[in-house]
């Protein structure tokens, strides 16, 4: 029973531990735009500016502040401070318990002599005023909590808050085209991968059908030199050369096994089999128009010109007042949260900064923002003049490509006529199995010729999607 279980789990867990068969390029694009590990990266970093955006935006809003403090002071100061905001100080405070005893007697003698002073009546005074009052200079320890709401808000900036928000705001964009251009990127190397392994598989059936035309030769040169028409070292030299498109052929095999490799790797996800697409990628349309409105170099660099003229006005800025205001309202007492409303306090206020001098230094900040728009300027003419000279190379190589394709498809088509000619020629005895081996060596480097420059061909085309930002929106 335990077996009989063991062997249903076996079969349902086989599944989850295979690779994707038989997947589709349009299936695969899907997976990566899903999976890819660098596009997740690069929408974190996304989220995050469209985070710093958002804090921008909240600067213009101002800013409030809940405090609560609790201390305990026995500092003569502090004590009376403290009696001050609870609204609690009193005449005692000042010492005039101290104060009141002399100051009577002073009183009862003046009472006593109408008609004039007690002699030494003035120095009584003097000394008097030189008593130091116990009660403020020796308060008791006391606490002291107090709860405040703090206002802060930002009136007029000279439009520097308003610049930050709509930098921030097109630096965000700028992650969205950067994620873009990963995106083109990555669908660039997944469609390589596609046509690369197609290309691969061309090449082993190819080389598969190159190695039984050999064992067939072979097999010729066997049977001849049983009756007596060849030599050991034709058998030879045709073993040395079944061994060299046998390594090739494992060779090509590693090499697919690569490619899975890195297309498992782009989709983050197994991939076993692929269906085979065309091993010639359809060329894409180019005009000057189409390749302006949609690249993102250039949609980059447009935004970088949008943000440089921000700069400018930041700058500007500094030349401008600043207002701002604020308000504070709270309350204060030994006991916290006691009498709240009966102590409570409130202060507004209303606060101008204007920079008249600082050495000169936001006019020369304010002439370098204007030369970098400038500059950003050029960079955006450049942007567009540099993608189209790359644009018009590809499709130029692209033309090339065909031209050496259409030339080695006849070559090869050749190539194979004339190695059957002379492996029949061989048998008859006209040529030497060098000569026929030698045909055969040009038909697998036509076929070796053909394949690359397929992928030279594709390469571009592909190259070409990616400038002509053809990978789909984020």
């Amino acid at each position: 029973m335990f077996i009989k279980r063991y062997l249903l789990f076996l079969t349902i867990a086989l599944p989850l531990f295979a690779g994707v068969k038989h997947l589709s390029l349009n299936h695969a694009i899907e997976i990566l735009k899903k999976d890819n590990l660098e596009l997740k990266i690069s929408r974190f970093n996304e989220q995050m500016k469209a985070y710093e955006a958002k804090a921008a935006k909240g600067l213009n809003y101002g800013k409030l502040d809940a405090t609560v403090m609790g201390m305990r002071s026995n500092d003569a100061g502090n004590v009376f401070g403290f009696k001050l905001q609870s609204r609690e100080a009193n005449f005692g405070d000042f010492g005039f318990s101290d104060f009141l005893g002399p100051m009577g007697q002073a009183l009862e003698a003046m009472n006593a002599y109408p008609g004039g002073l007690p002699s030494g009546f003035t120095q009584d005074m003097g000394s008097l005023l030189q008593v130091q009052p116990e009660d403020l200079n020796y308060p008791d320890a006391r606490n002291h909590f107090q709860t405040k709401l703090s206002y802060m808000l930002p009136v007029y900036t000279g439009g520097k808050l308003t610049e930050y928000g709509r930098i921030t705001q097109s630096l965000y964009r700028m992650s969205q085209f950067d994620t873009q251009k990963l995106l083109n990127e990555k669908i660039f190397q997944t469609k390589k991968a596609f046509y690369d392994i197609s290309l691969v598989e061309n090449y082993i059936f190819n080389l598969s059908k190159i190695i039984s035309n050999i064992r067939r030769l072979e097999s010729i040169v066997r049977n001849m030199q049983k009756e007596g028409y060849a030599k050991n070292i034709d058998l030879l030299e045709v073993q040395a050369r079944k061994a060299e498109a046998q390594s090739m052929h494992n060779q090509a095999k590693l090499n697919r096994d690569l490619a899975y490799q890195f297309l498992s790797f782009l989709l983050n996800t197994e991939v076993s089999s692929i269906k085979r697409v065309r091993d010639m990628a359809p060329m894409p349309h180019v005009s000057k128009q189409e390749l302006e409105s949609n690249n993102i170099d250039i949609q980059k660099a447009l935004l970088g010109l949008q943000i440089s003229k921000m700069a400018v006005d930041v700058e500007k800025a500094n030349f401008r007042p600043e207002v701002g205001a604020f308000a504070e309202y709270g309350s204060a007492d030994n006991v916290l949260w006691n009498e709240f409303w009966d102590k409570d306090s409130y202060t507004v206020g209303v606060q101008v900064k204007w920079n008249l001098f600082n050495g000169g230094v936001d006019a020369a900040n304010l002439e370098k923002a204007k030369v970098n728009y400038m500059l950003v300027q050029d960079q955006v003419e450049l942007a567009k003049t540099g993608i189209a000279l790359k644009a018009k190379k590809l499709k130029t190589e692209v033309l090339s490509a065909n031209a050496d394709i259409q030339s080695y498809k006849k070559q090869l088509r050749f190539a194979r006529k004339v190695y059957e000619n002379y492996r029949a020629r061989y048998r008859e005895g006209m040529v030497s199995i060098s000569d026929v081996l030698i045909k055969q060596s040009k038909e697998l480097e036509m076929l070796l010729k053909l394949l690359t420059a397929k992928n030279k061909r594709n390469t571009k085309i592909f190259e070409l999607d990616s400038i002509l930002n053809r990978g789909g929106k984020v």
